[in-house]
């Protein structure tokens, strides 16, 4: 494992039984057992404009608050969620899970949704959290999409963020660059997946309310591209699908970040280029970047055998977190 600015000396190293990224990506989907009797209590939290996003919250008491944002059209059933929900509370911490707009398995209200870029929802929660426990300790854990969203609130918030730590999993640090490359190869499964459930999505919210920009045919959209130019870029307020990379994409606010921030990722990442991975110039002296010849996108399994698959992130991100939640 490549670390660059990092003097952390453990390493991930993964599991014999799963060769390759694609692998390791897909293990925790297809076959990790289910994380039973995680007590959630669920929120929904009034936003500004009228809008809601629905927060899933573990743990109780008046110990340190960890967030956690997840990827593309994830939510709480996501694999890792519930696995990383279960990781803080065994810390002795609490966890809050936030569901980007229209992820919980209930329409927004509006007709925007989230992107990449949208980083109001996450400032408002936390302000919001902030305000109530003034005195508690504050930190937060983004996976791909929702880690893009993390490290350019925190880059925008610079010296006045209200977090102590994050960690970013898995980040499509150049939104351009990902959403080419997967559209190659075995990574075009993942591309339809995407797809399937973003026009699924958009169908059943603008059968019920106006769509305020003219959609085209959804089942023509064959690409996360051409989603986003047709459907994204517009409905958020972007020129383009290029513009809405441009201005979305996380690289350019690394060196603005002021707090302790770990990366993790993968060279073998099905989503990524190699391209794409931040120069360590790039990094502010609060950043670490912990990189891995393997591990896939979001997957980092480890273990001797299958039926004893441990999964690494849940380990060393509260081992992170904890130099500064203690």
């Amino acid at each position: 494992m490549t670390k660059r600015n990092a003097d952390h000396n453990a390493s991930f190293k993964p599991a014999w039984w799963l060769p390759g990224g694609h692998l390791q990506t897909v293990w925790q989907t297809l076959c990790r057992r289910p994380i039973k009797n995680l007590n959630l209590r669920r929120e929904r939290f009034e936003l500004p404009d009228g809008d809601f996003v629905d927060l899933d919250w573990v743990g109780v008491g008046s110990g340190p608050i960890v967030l956690v944002l997840h990827g593309l059209e994830g939510s709480i059933c996501s694999p890792y969620a519930k696995g990383m929900l279960s990781a803080v509370l065994q810390r002795g911490w609490r966890g809050v899970f936030m569901h980007f707009r229209g992820c919980s398995e209930e329409i927004n209200r509006h007709p925007r949704s989230y992107h990449s870029g949208d980083t109001q929802d996450v400032a408002s929660v936390m302000s919001a959290i902030h305000e109530r426990e003034s005195k508690t300790v504050l930190a937060a854990v983004g996976f791909s999409l929702g880690g893009n969203v993390l490290l350019k609130w925190l880059g925008e918030s610079g010296e006045k963020s209200l977090l102590k730590a994050a960690v970013a999993i898995s980040v499509p640090f150049e939104l351009h660059k990902t959403a080419d490359r997967v559209s190659q190869g075995f990574s075009r499964i993942y591309e339809i997946n995407f797809l399937w459930s973003l026009r699924k999505k958009m169908r059943a919210k603008f059968d019920i309310q106006t769509s305020p920009i003219e959609l085209p045919q959804l089942k023509k959209l064959k690409s996360l591209r051409e989603f986003d130019e047709k459907v994204t870029a517009p409905l958020h307020g972007f020129c383009s699908a290029d513009d809405y990379y441009q201005k979305s994409s996380s690289r350019q606010f690394l060196n603005k970040i002021q707090v302790p921030t770990l990366l993790l990722q993968s060279k073998d990442d099905p989503l990524m280029t190699a391209d794409v991975l931040p120069h360590e110039d790039e990094l502010s002296s609060q950043v670490t970047l912990e990189l891995s010849e393997k591990g896939g996108h979001v997957g980092f399994v480890t273990g001797d055998l299958p039926w004893r698959a441990q999964y690494w992130l849940e380990q060393r991100v509260p081992e992170f977190l904890t130099q500064y939640l203690s």
